[in-house]
């Protein structure tokens, strides 16, 4: 498989312009990237914009410190899918992890996952504030709630995916669900390292940067 198939074009600074999402799209089309991931206002643009194409729509969804209701949860991801979304990425409830709210922090995931129904849900648990034992918990309360994916961060806090907690979230996941890595990762070989450690999909801001600075495209 080759990288740009692992790659979510992501933009998703607060300042993001009408125009900046156009040519995000654009390069999404031209290095053929798997999705692109953009704040939800901007679902309706992406959508005209990757109209032709198999190009996937992600959209974050309490974004990005996850603290927001589950009822405001679900309805922005409702909303998400119906505007076009084609995936989503939910940002769990920090607080009530480390408050070990765990029944919760479940029903948080839950009822977004039963909301999107088939749509790929990607649940984000911020490794940076986490510890260990908390990365596990999250994992295994991904698994509970049917959740696609476990996320590692939104790229929005202190630091971003690592490759000890990629290997957590894996002896965790136990292939029950997949794992995208996020946060800092702007290398070509950063990438190739994430998914030689058992990766699923990669976001990033910098997939044009990794595609052009390689001669080897192919992973495998």
């Amino acid at each position: 498989m080759e990288l740009n198939q692992y790659i979510d074009h992501t933009l998703l600074k607060p300042s993001a312009t009408e125009r900046e999402i156009i040519t995000l799209c654009n390069e999404a089309i031209t290095y053929n990237f798997f999705s692109i991931c953009v704040n939800s206002c901007y679902i309706p643009i992406a959508k005209q914009a990757l109209k032709e194409t198999n190009i996937n729509i992600c959209s974050v969804i309490g974004f990005p410190l996850g603290a927001m209701s589950t009822e405001a949860k679900v309805f922005e991801a409702k909303q998400a899918i119906a505007d076009g979304a084609t995936e989503i990425d939910m940002v769990i409830n920090i607080g009530y992890l480390k408050s070990r709210n765990y029944v919760a922090v479940l029903k948080d995931i839950n009822n977004v996952k039963r909301t999107i129904g088939e749509i790929p849900l990607k649940v984000i648990l911020e490794i940076s504030e986490l510890s260990k034992n908390e990365i596990v918990k999250a994992c295994e309360i991904c698994l509970d709630a049917k959740a696609d994916f476990v996320k590692t961060s939104t790229g929005f806090s202190k630091s971003g995916a690592t490759l000890t907690a990629v290997k957590i979230i894996k002896k965790t996941l136990k292939g029950k669900a997949k794992i995208k890595a996020s946060g800092g990762i702007r290398e070509h070989s950063t990438a190739l390292k994430y998914i030689e450690t058992g990766v699923d999909r990669i976001g990033t801001s910098a997939g044009v940067t990794m595609m052009n600075n390689t001669t080897s495209k192919s992973v495998f």
